[in-house]
């Protein structure tokens, strides 16, 4: 599964309700079968283990401090995924933040997401271009019928 992180400006209740609004969901977790949103709270500290300290630190300079919230984002398999990801982060993201993917280093704005830019050659999800770049076979979808991949 493919995945981003998320962290809306506003608060979490502002966003709990905007995701309510968006998706089925109850206690933090939302899901319409093609996105999989979890919210991550970091009252226990664990929001950023396995980060590496230098994403954290890009993070913390993008946003202006450290969240203490955030929402983790799963994209199914079964589907390419990135129009849904970004009507998503559109909502999401309305009022400001940042959103990280799998495939690159930067702390995407709605901004830069919506005018499709590129950051060393890759733009907000650009998950084919780092399979390519990386040596991975493209990606495919797996039919759920048969589990053959085209």
């Amino acid at each position: 599964m493919r995945s981003a992180f998320v962290f809306p400006d506003g608060g979490p209740t502002a966003t709990v309700a905007r995701l309510d609004r968006l998706m089925p969901g109850k206690d933090g977790y939302w899901s319409n079968g093609k996105l999989f949103v979890d919210f991550m709270d970091d009252q226990e500290g664990h929001l950023f283990a396995g980060w590496d300290p230098e994403d954290v630190r890009l993070l913390d300079s993008a946003l202006g401090h450290r969240p203490s919230w955030a929402l983790l984002v799963g994209v199914s398999s079964h589907i390419d995924g990135t129009a849904e990801i970004r009507a998503f982060v559109s909502h999401v993201l309305e009022a400001g933040g940042v959103a990280l993917d799998d495939c690159s280093d930067h702390c995407w704005t709605l901004e830069e997401i919506d005018a499709e830019c590129k950051v060393d050659g890759l733009g907000f999800f650009d998950f084919r271009t780092h399979a390519a770049r990386h040596g991975h076979p493209p990606w495919t979808i797996a039919r759920a019928s048969s589990g053959r991949q085209f």
